[in-house]
């Protein structure tokens, strides 16, 4: 087994590996480090919880060991697609280079300006940001990309989720043709086929596990059920989530709960904590400092259940977690593997739970198809049966403008109710019918409502106004009035084209003052 003693990286850095506690690289760290650390292109193909992060990180801090960074002049870039992503790398770089003298700066939002300016004015060896981010410095001027030798774009397939693929072609452009370039991700798409032919030069390709696969140390269970009402599946969903977390009892030690939806990341959680769960929810609407210290108390223990949108799912290293719950089949393919890739890290153990509905079908067809495997069905835990409530037309509260809306509901299915009232009362005898006009002609003869009252106030100030500007002077102390350009027209203009008959210039003149 190779150790990494045998890979030619920097004393220092392996110093701080092995105070780390590792010995022997991962499979997409001993093909892809030794190709870094000679200056080649890398193009790194590897499920996720593999170690890509130090399969980059390693071998960049070691041909950065000699050299010196200036001001606003990077030495190597590392792009990320999220905050907190970025901010792991940042923990991976402070872990490996402490024994060495090499600077970073991190560039994320919700951070102000002003610090990370003096970061890049003082001169960073690493700059690890998101794209976003990096190009609001540089169009501010405070940041030079010419000096960058290394260039690692991590989870490229997240970036292209994003959106951020035009981002990272222009980051491209911006940095010398002549850097290296470490291209990592978990799935290539044809975008990321297209990027990776246009912009890496002969890259050597390690690809350690087919595309799309999910780790063997992953237990995969999918629980199907059929809610008794639809408009409420959610609640169904949310009574099962619990049970199958109660049923896992010690075992879930903690867990991450994915949602689709930002909402229901919050429903889910506030659902959660209401039923005495240790519960929070992380999604992008948050803000970072919430979503740092939210992390942080659940890779500290201090949390058990993390609730989560798609941000959690890619890259975040959090290595003992016990249990993903897919609350919601997510609509990519991809994101399955990514979701579930976040337990059984590190050749841990771990179980994944995905809760499907009758309308999931479509979604499942496709993680299936893409992971090249069955899902395991699993029956619902022991003695579980939906609450009164699930089977319950969902509750309608009246509004302050006398609409009526539900939880959990549109209003859309209130206003047929209110119809089906409607068609209820109008189906009495034919002897009820002069009530029915007469409810019908009694608004016509009201008075004018608010609204139209409001309308006459309008109308009548917008005809105020009209009068006002009709008896305001418009020519007061102009002097006289000025037809054309007056006397300072030039003689070309004045020349005839098709001239009917002669004329002289001051008889044209005074015809078109006349016209």
């Amino acid at each position: 087994m190779t150790k990494f003693s045998e890979l030619n990286l920097d004393p220092n850095v392996l110093k701080a590996v092995a105070e780390a506690g590792y010995e022997a690289p991962t499979p997409i760290q001993e093909g892809a480090i030794p190709p870094a650390l000679e200056g080649k292109d890398v193009l790194g193909i590897a499920q996720t919880g593999t170690g890509k992060t130090a399969s980059f990180t390693l071998p960049m801090l070691t041909r950065l060991a000699t050299g010196r960074a200036r001001a606003r002049m990077p030495r190597s870039l590392v792009l990320a697609p999220t905050r907190e992503l970025a901010a792991q790398v940042a923990e991976n770089f402070d872990l490996y280079a402490k024994h060495t003298k090499l600077t970073k700066a991190l560039l994320i939002g919700g951070v102000s300006f002003g610090e990370q300016d003096k970061l890049i004015d003082r001169g960073v060896d690493v700059l690890i940001a998101t794209p976003g981010r990096l190009l609001d410095h540089f169009e501010r001027g405070k940041l030079l990309l010419t000096g960058v030798q290394i260039m690692v774009v991590d989870e490229a397939d997240r970036m292209l989720d994003m959106g951020f693929i035009p981002d990272i072609e222009r980051i491209f452009q911006l940095t010398p043709f002549t850097r290296q370039t470490l291209f990592f991700s978990a799935t290539m798409a044809p975008e990321i086929e297209r990027i990776t032919n246009t912009f890496l030069h002969a890259p050597v390709r390690v690809e350690v596990a087919r595309q799309a696969t999910t780790s063997e140390t992953i237990t995969q269970k999918l629980v199907e059920i059929v809610p008794p009402r639809k408009d409420q599946t959610a609640k169904a969903k949310r009574e099962l989530l619990r049970a199958l977390i109660e049923a896992e009892g010690e075992a879930c030690t903690n867990a991450i709960i994915f949602c689709n939806r930002k909402s229901d990341v919050d429903i889910v959680a506030k659902s959660l904590k209401s039923h005495g769960f240790d519960a929070a929810p992380i999604h992008g609407d948050l803000e970072q400092s919430v979503r740092m210290r939210t992390l942080d108390a659940f890779r500290d223990g201090k949390l058990q259940l993390l609730v989560a949108s798609d941000v959690a799912a890619r890259g975040l290293d959090i290595p003992a977690v016990s249990h993903v719950f897919n609350y919601d089949l997510p609509s990519h393919a991809e994101d399955y593997v990514h979701r579930i890739g976040r337990t059984g890290r590190a050749g841990r153990l771990g179980t994944a739970y995905s809760i499907a509905t009758p309308s999931d079908e479509k979604y499942l067809g496709a993680i299936e198809h893409l992971v090249k495997i069955t899902i395991p069905r699993a029956e619902a835990p022991e003695g579980f049966t939906l609450s009164d409530a699930a089977h319950r037309e969902p509750k309608v509260y009246e509004e302050k403008d006398g609409r009526s809306s539900s939880r959990g509901g549109s209003r859309s299915r209130t206003r047929s109710r209110s119809r089906d009232r409607d068609r209820d009362e109008a189906r009495p005898a034919p002897a009820a019918e002069p009530v029915v006009e007469a409810v019908v002609e009694a608004p016509v003869a009201e008075a004018p409502k608010r609204e139209e009252r409001r309308d006459e106030r309008r109308e009548e100030r917008r005809d105020d106004r009209r009068e006002r500007d009709r008896s305001r002077p418009r020519d007061r102390d102009t002097g006289p009035v000025v037809v054309g350009m007056g006397d300072h027209v030039p003689d070309f203009l004045l020349r005839p084209f098709r001239p009917s008959k002669p004329a002289t210039v001051t008889e044209e003149v005074e015809e078109t003052s006349e016209g």
